[in-house]
């Protein structure tokens, strides 16, 4: 049965841009940064961020009706909590993602044009400048796994390996969680060469940089690295098409040890493309953001996965978000 709408629904909906705009501004701007060290007056934090003086003060206005910062006279201070949530390398910081959900808004803001012409949004670099943009996405990834990889790899304990090839590794979160739950395994992580320095941080500050070896490349383009009996496609199918799928699929194929395994995290929609609602929506952020990217069904994966050579398709797990696994095989009696 549909919902019952009304007017304030739609309007509230609708509305939901302002309070987004307002944290990804000062975001973008560093603003949490500077009062990091204590009160400050608005005339104090233009001149650090260069910035009009009305737009900072109507800014920070904006952020203490939201209950994001303090404002005691005319000095304004982080609110409680915000201080671990909005500020850079801290335990549980989600600052690089709202950076990243800062680009993404840009594209959405383009949804209608879109979807008329069928060509993704033109990339548009934050204030803050490409290279900024690129690392806030690596990093971004890591906010989000961080807390969800360790139980999900314990909930695969069953998937045993000696070597794991992470594909578009990103910043090695998936890699420490999976290095932890095996301590004698082993892994190559492969990923764009900018990317690597990120990856190199961050397996570094976990100790187990003797564990794991990193390639700089591209997997739409280079051959991967061979060698490993598992291999792992981290929230990487829904960039691509399904034509894209299938290359990167063989790819993977070729690389994996006979009787070598591929894991496979992303979204799993349902038949009506509908459900989970999260996938849904995921599938319009990759329709402005990329050439043929998607969210698939497990039908589609099992075709493409078999399509190369992969069998004995299945689900370990489905999730109304990106969390969803699909484990396929290479046969040991393949070449």
């Amino acid at each position: 049965m549909g919902r019952e709408w009304t007017a304030d629904d739609v309007l509230g909906m609708v509305k939901g841009y302002q309070a987004s705009c307002v944290l990804v501004a000062a975001a973008e701007l560093d603003l949490f940064s500077i009062l990091a060290s204590g009160p400050a007056e608005s005339r104090r934090i233009a001149q650090i961020l260069d910035a009009d003086l009305r737009g900072t003060t109507t800014l920070l206005d904006a952020l203490v009706a939201l209950r994001l910062l303090d404002k005691h006279g005319g000095n304004y201070t982080l609110a409680p909590k915000a201080e671990e949530l909005l500020l850079p390398n801290r335990p549980g910081s989600v600052l690089a993602m709202v950076r990243h959900h800062a680009n993404c808004m840009r594209r959405w803001a383009r949804l209608a044009r879109v979807v008329r012409n069928g060509q993704p949004v033109e990339r548009e670099p934050s204030i803050r400048g490409e290279a900024a943009d690129e690392e806030s996405f690596i990093e971004a990834m890591h906010d989000v796994s961080s807390t969800t990889a360790p139980g999900l790899v314990e909930e695969l304990e069953a998937v045993e390996f000696d070597h794991l090839l992470d594909i578009g590794g990103g910043p090695g979160t998936w890699t420490i969680a999976f290095l932890r739950a095996r301590p004698a395994a082993t892994a190559t992580l492969f990923d764009l060469p900018h990317v690597i320095p990120i990856a190199q941080r961050h397996i570094e500050a976990e100790g187990l940089a003797d564990r794991v070896r990193l390639v700089a490349g591209d997997f739409a383009a280079d051959p991967l690295p061979a060698g490993a009996d598992l291999a792992w496609l981290g929230a990487i199918v829904h960039q691509n098409s399904r034509q894209q799928n299938r290359r990167l699929f063989g790819s993977v194929f070729a690389a994996l040890k006979r009787g070598g395994r591929l894991l496979i995290r992303d979204v799993l929609m349902d038949e009506s493309r509908t459900s989970p609602p999260a996938g849904a929506l995921f599938a319009v952020n990759m329709l402005v953001a990329t050439e043929g990217g998607g969210t698939f069904t497990f039908a589609e994966l099992q075709e493409d996965l078999e399509a190369v050579g992969f069998a004995d398709v299945v689900a370990l797990r489905r999730d109304e978000a990106m969390n969803s696994i699909i484990q396929a095989t290479r046969p040991a009696d393949t070449e």
